[in-house]
């Protein structure tokens, strides 16, 4: 917490807006790097963010313990236990009420003489960068998601793509309706929409558009943007041991490091131990997708037929999730004793980065997305919603570092049958373009490790953003 006895002065101060706990990684990170250049640095979360936190306890102390982060918090105007993802009036809501709550917050900062140089959002807060204009305080939009995204959503808002005519998009060629965002589809239901349409919008009141990306990874989309909204890549924000400089931490755990998560993380690296170097395909679908039964047999299956060893990390359906999941046949886990291993749990970072993974089946969630390349692992992508189909467009397409699974018009919506993944894993590990899937993934990851060096791309963004922040606080 921000207190009047710390005498350091500190001229530059910014404040991260979080609202919801699936963006707290990237803006923890951005902090810790805004930190590492002398910005104090104030992370301003909700206090249903609060509680996740403080069951985080390596997070939380870690951030805590660097002397150029405080946190605050303040409430969003509806209790711990509402389910902020079934109620469209919940947007409404938490727009009001975290408006108003959040320039009280900011008003204690005159009170106490730190007068705040920028505020941080990201584009499910687009109310911030009211609350900011009339505050006086310059803002920055932090997209967490591919730049890519930015663009189709902005043009999409000014009318600049049309998703039922032939698309062209500036750096991803051969754009289908089946590679756009579901979040521009007419299916999506209206406060989404309205979400796009003000993140959209929020963009031009912004002073800066900061993406978690990095430039040598979207550079035509990047330059396509400038004569619009600029958007300056400041990525990838990820784990740093990702980047081979400490070990891994637990952002991107789902719950506190009790005894039995830190043992299974110990058995499933003793067990990749075992493996030879690339063999392994590594599955998992992050912890929001839920797979339904005829999903989970047909991967089983292919898993199955390849004779490749392989570790899935199948976790639960979220407590109170309105949706079935499947299970695996217990024949399935007999006859794949030996060569296979399902866990609930496994840490993502030291996974990805063992030499024993081959390949990755992820949904494409950005997060994974970006993680894979970092790592130089070639990836399966089985998409389902949000951003996932554009960056499995991404993936396969752009960066060429893999395959996108294919479904057929006689399959149920949503379902890959066992052939189409049987083709993909054999595509990516022994087809004719795996090797240069293998080399792309590796000059990936050396190029975004150089991102960030110093007088890197994404390095001289941050610093950019340092020195237009310090000329407008003068």
């Amino acid at each position: 917490m921000t207190t009047d006895s710390d005498q350091e002065p500190k001229r530059l101060h910014v404040l991260l807006v979080v609202i919801l706990q699936a963006h707290m990684n990237p803006m923890l990170r951005f902090a810790r790097c805004l930190a590492s250049k002398r910005v104090h640095v104030t992370l301003a979360v909700t206090e249903t963010v609060r509680n996740h936190l403080l069951h985080r306890t390596n997070l939380f102390t870690t951030a805590t313990e660097n002397s150029m982060i405080d946190f605050e918090f303040f409430s969003d105007g509806l209790t711990a236990e509402f389910d902020r993802d079934k109620s469209a009036a919940t947007f409404a809501t938490l727009q009001a009420v975290s408006a108003k709550n959040l320039s009280l917050l900011i008003n204690t900062f005159s009170t106490k003489k730190t007068k705040l140089s920028c505020i941080v959002f990201n584009p499910f807060a687009p109310w911030v960068a009211d609350v900011a204009t009339e505050h006086g305080i310059p803002c920055a939009l932090l997209w967490n998601q591919a730049c890519s995204i930015f663009s189709i959503n902005y043009r999409y808002h000014k009318n600049l793509l049309n998703p039922f005519e032939f698309m062209e998009c500036p750096g991803i060629p051969n754009l289908q309706v089946s590679d756009l965002p579901s979040t521009v589809l007419p299916s999506t239901p209206v406060h989404f929409r309205k979400l796009i349409s003000d993140s959209a919008r929020s963009a031009e009141k912004a002073n800066w558009v900061l993406g978690n990306s990095f430039y040598e990874l979207e550079r035509e989309i990047i330059d396509s943007m400038d004569a619009l909204v600029p958007i300056r890549p400041i990525g990838p924000l990820v784990s740093p041991f990702l980047l081979g400089k400490s070990e891994a931490d637990d952002e991107t755990s789902d719950s506190a490091v009790h005894v039995d998560v830190l043992e299974a993380e110990d058995s499933c690296v003793e067990w990749l131990d075992k493996q030879r170097p690339c063999s392994v395909i590594y599955v998992s679908f992050g912890r929001v997708t839920v797979l339904s039964q005829k999903q989970i047999d047909n991967i089983s299956t292919a898993l199955k037929n390849s004779g490749r060893p392989f570790l899935w990390a199948l976790k639960p359906p979220a407590e109170g999730s309105t949706r079935d999941s499947g299970q695996l046949s217990r024949d399935f886990l007999e006859e794949t004793r030996e060569k296979g291993r399902v866990v609930t749990w496994c840490s993502q970072e030291k996974v990805l980065m063992h030499k024993a993974i081959a390949c990755f089946m992820t949904h494409g969630g950005w997060n994974s997305s970006l993680e894979t390349v970092i790592s130089g692992v070639p990836v399966i992508v089985y998409p389902e919603w949000t951003d996932q189909p554009t960056n499995a467009k991404l993936l396969s397409d752009v960066f060429k570092v893999g395959v996108r699974v294919r479904i057929n018009g006689d399959e149920e919506y949503g379902v890959v049958s066992t052939e189409e993944v049987e083709r993909c894993i054999e595509e990516v590990l022994e087809g004719p373009r795996a090797a240069e899937m293998k080399k792309r993934a590796m000059e990936l990851k050396e190029a975004a490790t150089k991102a960030l060096e110093v007088g890197g791309s994404s390095d001289q963004n941050i610093n950019k953003f340092i020195k237009d922040i310090s000329a407008r606080s003068l």
